[in-house]
């Protein structure tokens, strides 16, 4: 294969070595191989991939860029290996799994994207489902060896995971397999999910036993470990109590236009809380049953794509499915979306937590969807796959930021605010609760990690933080609880959504104004998009550089 440099070369040879350390990430590429195994989560095995990260580094740094796509796509691979390795030599990716990630869910979420055709697609999901126990054990294994090291993960987590684990075994696994083969034809399949089952019980009273009474009980990791993780999600060097303070004014802002809505759809509300009950209980965004929910999401996205194409956005044929689905019991109370497979076959997915429920409010979704699917994160993702001649194969499948990313995403929520989309009170109200909800992720997330003091002159917690979620961005208990949860267990990434999106902002408007009558939309869209994922630091660098072409 003849490669346009040896960047090139490199970012693609790591990627299949990788990806030959992992059968998970054969799965999320979408290559075929591995189907049948698990990951190896013993320290061993994440040594084995370590020394693949140091030795790609060694030869990277020797090479020199041809030109501009090169410079590019050799300073995000070599700052995205750093940051990873940086994690691993701390022990750091060894501590931090929470509600929202962790190598149980991370297993149990990936039979979700095994292809499912053939009679050798559902052979390997059982041999894989064979698999299960072995990786719980050598996770199990990893995690207490690690606590010798004086390095746990907050109880907090524990337990969080725990529950997940328990909600696995009881049925979990046996009704994911009875809705890949309802009609049992591969009986190997559902046997095997009997052994996971079991599995997972063992594991979960394996960390309730063993675990659990050494685990952390303080849930703040502190500044100097928030600030590691914080620069990770970010990529970019942040003042913490500025960013804070920002965050409170920002909060405060959005809720005052809330109160605007209020006096609409409830006059004389005297809490948000109350309008927002009002909306969950209006008929005429209520909708009943997993499948109606699913193909009013399916019928939105599908109709995004068709007005977003054209006038502001490019949209490559080959990314214009995007399939909206039930998540798994077990998931976080958040919906969440998975890119397609590296040569497509396999379509990007948005994925929606019914959380026992019947029905939903459709009122907060249609922001959401947008930050999903298109112009969200399909959209950028996609485009990201489809860049074959721009971007490496690193760039394309390894290089996720989450403030680029989640920035875009919500960058991309706002812009349709900017269209008009939300042209109904109820409507912008959801859009301004998931606004204020990420508003609020900078000022709990900071301020439970550092010890700032909240509202009320206490410093901030588990409680004010469910208490402010609930009453300035709309949360019902349960979301509001899973959202504390997920801070506690991954600090600094819950910034990165208005963080990033504030960057994507003013790297639009500094555009604008230097480029006066030459700016245009679709133009600043497709460039911003085609160069690809990397931290906000550099991004913003970039962006400074456009020359409106």
């Amino acid at each position: 294969m003849t490669y346009r440099s040896e960047i090139f070369e490199i970012s693609d040879v790591f990627i299949d070595q990788a990806a030959a350390l992992s059968p998970m990430d054969c799965t999320y590429l979408g290559n075929g191989k591995n189907q049948d195994k698990l990951d190896d989560f013993s320290i061993a095995g994440a040594a084995v991939s370590a020394n693949l990260t140091r030795e790609t580094l060694k030869k990277l740094a020797t090479m020199a860029p041809i030109d501009e796509i090169d410079r590019i796509a050799k300073t995000v691979m070599t700052e995205r290996l750093e940051s990873g390795l940086a994690l691993h030599d701390s022990q750091e990716s060894f501590v931090l799994w929470n509600v929202l990630t962790s190598p149980p869910s991370n297993i149990r979420s990936i039979f979700e994207l095994m292809p499912k055709k053939s009679a050798q697609d559902f052979d390997n999901i059982a041999k894989r489902l064979a698999a299960v126990d072995t990786a719980h054990e050598q996770w199990l294994e990893t995690i207490l060896t690690v606590a010798k090291n004086g390095k746990t993960t907050a109880q907090r987590q524990v337990k969080g995971v725990i529950e997940q684990l328990e909600s696995y075994a009881n049925g979990g696994y046996s009704q994911m397999c009875k809705n890949f083969d309802p009609d049992g034809k591969y009986p190997a399949m559902h046997e095997a999910a009997q052994l996971a089952q079991k599995s997972s019980a063992a594991t979960a009273l394996a960390l309730t036993n063993d675990y659990l009474p050494i685990a952390n009980p303080n849930d703040a990791v502190g500044a100097e470990r928030y600030a590691v993780w914080s620069r990770y999600f970010t990529g970019a060097k942040l003042d913490l109590r500025a960013t804070y303070e920002w965050g409170v004014a920002d909060l405060k802002a959005i809720n005052d236009r809330m109160w605007v809505l209020a006096e609409q759809i409830k006059p004389g509300a005297k809490t948000l809380r109350e309008v927002a009950d009002v909306l969950d209980r209006d008929p005429k965004y209520v909708i009943k049953g997993g499948e109606n929910v699913i193909k009013f999401l399916q019928d939105f996205t599908d109709a995004a794509i068709k007005r977003m194409d054209g006038e502001f956005f490019e949209i490559d044929e080959r990314i214009k499915i995007c399939e909206a689905r039930l998540a798994p019991e077990g998931s976080a109370s958040a919906p969440y979306y998975n890119g397609p497979s590296e040569d497509l076959s396999r379509p990007g997915s948005t994925w929606i937590p019914m959380l026992g429920k019947e029905e939903v409010s459709s009122w907060h979704l249609v922001s959401t969807w947008y930050h999903e699917a298109v112009p969200g994160h399909h959209l950028q993702v996609g485009t990201v796959t489809v860049e074959k001649d721009r971007l490496t194969r690193f760039q394309r499948t390894a290089a996720w930021i989450s403030g680029y990313g989640e920035g875009w995403a919500l960058y991309a929520e706002r812009f349709m605010n900017e269209l008009g989309a939300f042209d109904e009170p109820g409507i912008e109200m959801g859009y301004l609760s998931a606004q204020a909800l990420r508003a609020a992720r900078i000022v709990v997330d900071i301020g439970m990690h550092l010890g700032y003091t909240d509202f009320d002159g206490n410093v901030w917690n588990a409680q004010s933080s469910r208490t402010l979620l609930n009453e300035q961005a709309l949360l019902d208990e349960a979301h509001s609880r899973s959202e504390t949860d997920r801070y506690l267990g991954w600090p600094g990434q819950a910034i990165s959504y208005k963080v990033g999106e504030r960057v994507w902002m003013k790297a639009r408007e500094d555009a604008r104004t230097r480029l006066g009558e030459a700016f245009n939309m679709k133009k600043f869209h497709s460039y911003a998009l085609k160069i690809g994922p990397m931290g906000l630091d550099p991004f913003a660098a970039e962006m400074s550089a456009w020359d409106g072409s």
